[in-house]
């Protein structure tokens, strides 16, 4: 299912925890800096403010940004101070959200009953699936056990997407594999769990 986002004048910049800490703290400064920057191309566009997400910072403007200042902002970012560069991706438009979900994989995949299955070792497995090249998690991913006596889960996906739904559209029937399993991934509806 895919819900409309905010709004298109909301400039979303995923980065790491750490480095959206260090940029947080000293927002009011890299807001000024980085309307000086627009101001400097003669761009239309002013960030309003900086606010921060789990997994990104979103700058606020007065206008919907064009590519070019989609660029500028990148460039500030990646030449600021106390942050990784390597933690900074491409700063991006909203969009709206797809809900996913992959099924058909137990729990504990590895066979022992202490290693279970976490989030972090499912963004590790997108990210290496050529399936999900062009997708951009919204959130966290979920891990759920279906029943407790058994040993199957569900990983619950947030994605970035087009109105259309397209990128989830892609998705959505595709099989992968998850060491000797193969999972399937489904459309899903909004759940609580994962916003």
């Amino acid at each position: 299912m895919t819900m409309k986002g905010p709004s298109r004048k909301h400039v979303i910049i995923p980065m790491s925890n750490d480095n959206n800490m260090k940029f947080m703290k000293n927002s009011s400064m890299y807001v000024a800096n980085i309307n000086r920057a627009l101001r400097n191309v003669k761009s239309q566009v002013l960030v309003d403010f900086i606010r921060s997400d789990s997994l990104d910072i979103t700058a606020v403007t007065n206008k919907v940004s064009l590519q070019s200042d989609l660029q500028i902002i990148k460039q500030y970012i990646k030449n600021s101070d106390n942050i990784n560069t390597l933690q900074v991706e491409v700063p991006y438009l909203s969009q709206s959200k797809s809900y996913l979900k992959i099924i058909d994989i137990p729990y504990f995949p590895h066979g022992n009953n202490q290693d279970c299955l976490t989030s972090s070792d499912m963004e590790s497995i997108i990210k290496q699936n050529q399936i999900f090249d062009n997708i951009t998690l919204t959130s966290k991913l979920r891990v759920i056990k279906v029943l407790p006596k058994l040993d199957m889960s569900i990983i619950w996906i947030n994605i970035w997407d087009v109105q259309s739904g397209s990128r989830a559209k892609e998705l959505i029937n595709q099989c992968f594999n998850i060491e000797r399993y193969i999972v399937t991934i489904r459309g899903a509806n909004m759940n609580s769990g994962v916003l």
